[in-house]
């Protein structure tokens, strides 16, 4: 994988997009403001013809794993999802300002065999912090759509999932080598 500039996007490809609170602060207060940063990403994706591949809402980051399908750009999506959802927050908490630091973090997932790493990072971040035990426990992930793939109400796309080969979740066992094997870039450790 590498950086790729925020301006540069091709129908096609894939990118892992994360961003954090500025100053690294709560962008989750309640259940109520994941469940409407989930429905945000559902609409804009939709809006802007992107496919979810896969998703974490952590209390202070987030992460999505998307294709992008058309000729919007994974800047117009996160500018769209990041100003209504910060439109909201500042008014629900009376704050003003900034709610996530700096630009998002954008990159283009070169190899899709890199894909399986990706999507186990993602899902095991709650473990990785602290938050829960095991990934099935977190509701703001993807990971219940993953492993249970039949049921109806998710926000992945399961043809795109499907077209990738990630349809089989593996082994927490496997899960936590192939998170394991993330590339540094593509976490916060690597940055301030």
């Amino acid at each position: 994988m590498s950086l790729s500039k925020y301006k540069s996007s091709s129908p096609g490809a894939v990118y892992h997009l994360f961003n954090r609170g500025n100053h690294k602060q709560v962008i989750f207060e309640s259940s109520d403001d994941y469940r409407l940063y989930r429905a945000l990403v559902s609409k804009y994706c939709r809006a802007v013809n992107f496919s979810i591949i896969s998703y974490c809402f952590m209390p202070n980051h987030i992460h999505l794993l998307v294709r992008q399908n058309g000729e919007s750009s994974p800047a117009q999506l996160i500018s769209r999802l990041h100003t209504s959802y910060a439109m909201f927050f500042n008014k629900k908490y009376g704050k003003v300002g900034h709610l996530f630091q700096d630009r998002y973090k954008q990159k283009i997932v070169g190899d899709d065999s890199y894909l399986p790493t990706l999507v186990s990072y993602i899902h095991l971040n709650p473990v990785k912090d602290g938050l829960i035990d095991q990934p099935g426990r977190y509701k703001w992930s993807s990971y219940n759509e993953y492993y249970y793939s039949g049921t109806s109400g998710g926000i992945c796309d399961r043809k795109t999932i499907q077209d990738f080969g990630l349809t089989t979740l593996p082994s927490d066992t496997k899960l936590r080598q192939l998170a394991g094997e993330i590339d540094p870039t593509d976490t916060f450790e690597s940055q301030n």
